[in-house]
């Protein structure tokens, strides 16, 4: 059978991670969430105190391993065999993640282990780079978009529904502060691949994007 690799990118709140679980179960291939990836280095920050600027991140490295399995079809992301699904989605984790993937030396540890699940098998990626640097050679690629008004509306509602307390312009003052985080790391940053199609979700539905993909999929 043939491998496909299928790569979407975006800034925060733009919808990657929705859209590519749901593409990667419609075509019965394995979804890879690069993201949680950089959460869990992100958690093991905290966990340890360190700075996810600082040159103590590089001291580290060895001392952290962090894998993705499949139990039931649904993804565990494993920090030095440890599950931590359920302490890496909320907003600190998320801000640690953007900071400590700006560290080239992180990101060419995870790169390899990305790189490696893509060629055993076809993959959905999503992430900030994976067009333009973990797949460049990616069957598809897609990059999702949205304004900020919109991705941080996404965003609040999402905090909110899991009981997280904030204020809607905290929320779009904390994207905007990742966005210019992500498009201007010196290594790998966020940007649109050439070869990518773009596709502005701000006033589409989940399904009016997913089936936008799948067309351009069967392209």
């Amino acid at each position: 059978m043939e491998i496909i690799n299928i790569a979407i990118d975006g800034p925060a709140g733009a919808g990657k991670s929705t859209i590519a679980k749901k593409i990667a179960k419609k075509l019965k291939i394995i979804y890879v969430d690069t993201g949680a990836m950089y959460r869990a280095f992100g958690l093991y920050c905290k966990r340890h105190n360190i700075k996810c600027s600082s040159d103590e991140v590089n001291s580290v490295l060895d001392k952290i391993d962090i894998s993705i399995d499949y139990v039931d079809g649904e993804q565990q992301v494993l920090l030095n065999n440890e599950n931590v699904n359920e302490f890496i989605r909320n907003e600190e984790i998320g801000n640690m993640a953007s900071e400590v993937s700006a560290n080239k030396n992180v990101r060419i540890k995870l790169v390899e282990l990305q790189r490696k699940l893509a060629k055993k098998q076809s993959v959905v990626m999503d992430g900030r780079d994976i067009g333009t640097y973990v797949l460049p050679e990616a069957t598809t690629k897609i990059y999702l978009t949205a304004s900020v008004d919109t991705r941080a509306k996404r965003r609040h509602m999402e905090l909110q529904k899991k009981g997280i307390i904030t204020d809607l312009q905290s929320t779009k003052d904390e994207i905007t502060n990742r966005d210019n985080r992500d498009m201007n790391r010196e290594f790998a940053p966020l940007k649109k691949a050439d070869d990518a199609i773009e596709i502005d979700t701000s006033h589409l539905s989940i399904d009016e994007v997913i089936n936008k993909v799948i067309s351009i999929i069967g392209k």
